[in-house]
């Protein structure tokens, strides 16, 4: 009954931060005054799986791309454009095994996420 409990909790997380994502990844655009935004489905992952968080890290770095490139774009604005959205996705969706593998991977921490009353 706990596992249960447990797997609705997750399902209910997964849902509200798909949820979330659903109204968009944004990046500011170093260049232009609009942003962009793409949505990035995962509920189909286990996030507790470390080689579906790393899909899911996939998936928000080639949005991240996405959203970032520009045609005739400066490599360092692009870069930074990804490094931010990828950072505020991965803070907003607020999983450890998700921010460790980030962490790891990038050297970074994402955007830390606070709630006030």
């Amino acid at each position: 009954m706990i596992t249960i409990a447990k797997s609705d909790k997750r399902t209910i997380l997964a849902y509200a931060v798909a949820l979330w994502l659903a109204c968009g990844l944004f990046a500011s655009n170093a260049h232009a005054d609009d942003s962009r935004s793409e949505t990035v489905k995962f509920s189909d992952l286990n996030l507790s799986s470390q080689a579906d968080v790393e899909a899911l890290y996939g998936r928000i770095h080639a949005a991240a791309r996405r959203v970032c490139e520009q045609p005739a774009g400066e490599l360092t604005a692009v870069r930074k454009c990804m490094t931010k959205a990828e950072s505020d996705a991965i803070g907003k969706v607020n999983v450890p095994l998700l921010t460790a593998f980030y962490q790891q991977k990038t050297g970074s921490h994402p955007q830390t996420i606070t709630a006030n009353r």
